[in-house]
């Protein structure tokens, strides 16, 4: 029997797991779906218990792949998501995902305190909606009878992880991206928990990253299909781990990620701190901080798209090649045609909850191609807005290794690589997060000294076109302005509208 080690990822659209082999090869991957709810305007709601079962189908699938159960199940999460528990350990709340904006307000109001800075540079997180900080002083502004019947306030892996050891632990990483959380002295924020009006007992424990446990409860593990005595490795968030898993560890490399959203980020040994951008600082490991900016629109646009412009609520992969091939007919800059990308509110670098969506040089030759592929290059402007922010504040990138969704268009990879002017690297295929997982517990373990040591299954790299980069870094140019020329009636549409 070969040993082998899971990565698990629980996303915000899919729990998805890899096992690899002692030599860094994939052997097995499963993955499962769920949706996200909206009762209200700017609401994004999961039940927890799907997405529990979502967990241990892949768990039970790919053991039954591997035909006998890996030496450790490392995971990841998806970030910024809240659950609040009551004391007969029951959640009271729906799971609250990092899209959720009910807290804009809160966020706003925070952001322009004398104390927003401090906060922000002492947990790496942005002030933003997205945060469990904002999210938790809403419900006590808004929820008062949820807020006091709070025990805990979780997030989606320590709900897994409490099914798991009875037990509320959370890891460094996850735990930085809450806004709870100082990611200096590695506890939770003083500062934090006074704004909110909590106690660090309404919270988890704080464990390393590479924190590990091999009691699962009996009832649990009987769910999985796997023995009382498998061994858990708690693991970072998915951001961070995405960075492992697509081999971006390195100066002069980021990782670049678009899937239901997006993100840039670097490995650093310092935080970078850029308050009028709010990069993030998340915590890998106790040497090691993510850094980078997240854009709320991404996969999520591309959706929308066949929705609206295409009457497809359910498109195939027929259809979206057919989408592809119609773009490939547009030529680059779209015949003078902009798209603003913030259809869902935008996070870096405008951290700017009430921007809207904007198509700007619309004239009547243009066509439904034109509108497609404006909005995908809207897209990877506004990628290249925090690329050039990070750069500004640390190294020049020469390289943006990807994942994601996006990675199985040829056409859109090679938009990024001509509007960044970057080489672009595609490591391997698998999700990027759930690898990272893996490869994550198999340095912990001294399997692998380095992540550079596992050579990646494939490897392809697109070239950005000269040419083609010179007609798009002067639409980039008139890009940069658009948000600030615009964001006054944004926000007056918003508020007319709301």
């Amino acid at each position: 029997m070969k040993q082998c080690i899971t990565g698990v990822d629980i996303g915000t659209g899919s729990t998805k797991a890899v096992s690899l082999n002692t030599e860094g090869k994939v052997i097995a991957s499963s993955q499962f779906y769920y949706s996200t709810n909206s009762p209200q305007t700017g609401y994004s709601e999961q039940d927890p218990e799907i997405i529990w079962q979502a967990f241990a189908n892949c768990i039970t699938e790919i053991s039954n792949k591997i035909q006998h159960v890996p030496m450790t199940v490392s995971l990841s999460s998806a970030m910024h998501s809240l659950l609040v528990i009551d004391d007969k350990n029951a959640a009271i709340t729906p799971l609250i995902t990092w899209a959720d904006t009910r807290s804009e307000k809160i966020a706003e109001n925070i952001r322009k305190s004398p104390e927003a800075k401090k906060i922000y540079e002492e947990t790496g997180t942005p002030v933003h909606s997205m945060s469990p900080l904002c999210k938790i002083k809403w419900l006590k502004e808004n929820d008062p009878r949820v807020f006091k019947d709070a025990f805990k306030f979780i997030s989606i892996k320590e709900f897994i992880w409490y099914r798991l050891f009875k037990s509320y632990q959370v890891d460094y990483s996850i735990a930085s991206a809450t806004g709870l959380f100082n990611i200096v002295t590695l506890e939770w924020n003083k500062h934090s928990l006074r704004l909110c009006d909590i106690t660090a007992s309404h919270l988890s424990e704080i464990v390393s990253t590479d924190f590990t446990r091999n009691d699962p409860d009996t009832t649990s593990a009987a769910v999985l299909h796997i023995p009382a005595d498998t061994c858990f490795c708690i693991g970072a968030s998915d951001g961070c781990l995405a960075n492992v898993g697509s081999y971006a560890m390195k100066p002069g490399t980021a990782s670049l990620t678009i899937g239901t959203s997006g993100a840039v980020r670097i490995a650093c040994a310092e935080p970078i701190h850029n308050y009028s951008a709010m990069i993030f600082n998340y915590v890998l490991d106790k040497n090691t901080f993510i850094s980078g900016g997240p854009i709320n629109n991404g996969g999520n646009v591309l959706k929308w798209l066949f929705q609206i412009f295409l009457n497809n609520d359910n498109p195939s992969e027929t259809d979206y090649e057919v989408f592809f091939k119609i773009i490939e007919t547009i030529p680059a800059g779209c015949g003078g045609l902009l798209f603003l990308p913030y259809v869902y509110g935008e996070r870096a670098p405008v951290w700017d909850e009430k921007a809207s969506g904007v198509f700007l040089g619309i004239k009547s030759y243009h066509t439904s191609g034109h509108f497609l592929r404006a909005a995908l290059e809207g897209i990877c402007f506004a990628l290249k807005n925090i690329l050039e922010i990070i750069e500004t504040s640390t190294v020049s990138i020469k390289q943006l290794n990807v994942s994601g969704g996006f990675i199985h268009s040829g056409t859109w990879m090679q938009i990024l690589a001509d509007v960044t002017n970057k080489k672009i690297c595609l490591e391997q295929t698998e999700d990027a997060s759930s690898l990272g997982a893996a490869l994550f517990y198999m340095k912990a373990l001294n399997i692998i000294n380095d992540y550079s040591s596992i050579s990646p299954a494939e490897r392809v790299m697109i070239e950005p076109v000269e040419k083609t980069h010179a007609v798009y870094q002067k639409y980039y140019n008139v890009f940069k302005t658009l948000y600030g020329s615009l964001r006054d009636s944004m926000h007056q549409l918003h508020d007319i509208n709301n």
